[in-house]
């Protein structure tokens, strides 16, 4: 599906993975990260730059100098507000007055049981929200934006994050965070909705693309394989949850611990984070109950015969 186990390019150094197409990788390696954000780096003359990257001068340097005489950046691409894939849009769109695109700002796109969680006092986990993030055109979906020598249509991906987009590229995709390699999406409410993760999961595997590129680590040969995969993963976890449930109600904390046995206890959190997005999306089928508030604090049931 992908060769995440040999993907270690070098930071900073611009590699040509397709005619037309450079990645230069951002230093900022991480569990949450795997080797660090992918920057795209699309068109011969005309350049359009997907996931500027987290605020690093070392990485916008390292795109700059990407940008050979006679070429220049024209247009800028966000999938998506976490502090990895954004931050540097707008140091970059004063360096070259390129226009930054994406969804929206960081709130863009959430659900409205995401909206009522983060008014409740929610707050999200994992990469961290770019809450200053606010673009200069924001794309609806299926918007297409062209240059001399590419086209991107947008694709509204909601789950990992509410104003996520991809980005279709001929018969390729440029995927964000929503389909890795190298990892399973992290859904972390009340920015990540996993009844939107699913949907998107699902609208993502009937484009039927013959590539992914994803936003950490190397691309994705067989996405159908892999989108397969991540829908069957979310169902087996599901099932896990609820048979977690059946036998006693218990917290999103209680139930990662329980379930995931094998994952380092400094991961943990985003393990909670993900059992919490199954807990809402269950509530929201009527399968699991909240005893009072619904929240990352609540102890969950099962709901009989559902």
């Amino acid at each position: 599906m992908s060769d995440d186990i040999g993907f270690d390019p070098v930071p900073g150094r611009p590699d040509r993975i397709a005619p037309g197409l450079r990645r230069v990788l951002a230093p900022n390696p991480s569990p949450m990260t795997w080797r660090g954000t992918n920057t795209y780096l699309l068109g011969r003359t005309e350049i359009a730059v997907i996931d500027p990257g987290p605020a690093l001068e070392a990485h916008l340097a390292a795109i700059l100098a990407a940008i050979e005489p006679g070429r220049r950046i024209t247009h800028i691409f966000v999938t998506h507000a976490h502090l990895d894939h954004s931050p540097l849009a707008r140091p970059l769109a004063a360096r070259t007055g390129a226009k930054v695109h994406a969804f929206g700002d960081a709130t863009a796109g959430r659900s409205a049981v995401m909206t009522r969680l983060a008014a409740d006092g929610l707050i999200a986990g994992g990469e961290g929200v770019d809450r200053d993030f606010i673009p200069d055109i924001r794309l609806r979906d299926k918007d297409a934006v062209e240059g001399p020598d590419w086209r991107l249509e947008a694709l509204w991906t909601p789950g990992h994050f509410g104003n996520h987009l991809c980005f279709a590229w001929g018969d390729a995709i440029f995927s964000g965070d929503h389909v890795m390699g190298w990892a399973s999406s992290l859904v972390s409410p009340p920015d990540g909705d996993l009844t939107d993760f699913m949907a998107s999961c699902r609208r993502l595997a009937t484009r039927r693309p013959a590539r992914l590129l994803p936003g950490h680590g190397a691309p994705v040969e067989d996405p159908a394989a892999r989108i397969a995969w991540l829908i069957s993963h979310r169902e087996t976890r599901e099932a896990e949850i609820r048979a977690h449930l059946a036998r006693a109600p218990a917290t999103a904390a209680e139930i990662a611990a329980a379930i995931y046995t094998d994952t380092p206890a400094s991961l943990l959190p985003a393990a909670t984070r993900n059992v919490l997005a199954h807990l809402v999306d269950l509530t929201g089928k009527g399968a699991t109950q909240a005893d009072g508030q619904l929240g990352a604090n609540a102890t969950f049931y099962a709901t009989a015969g559902k």
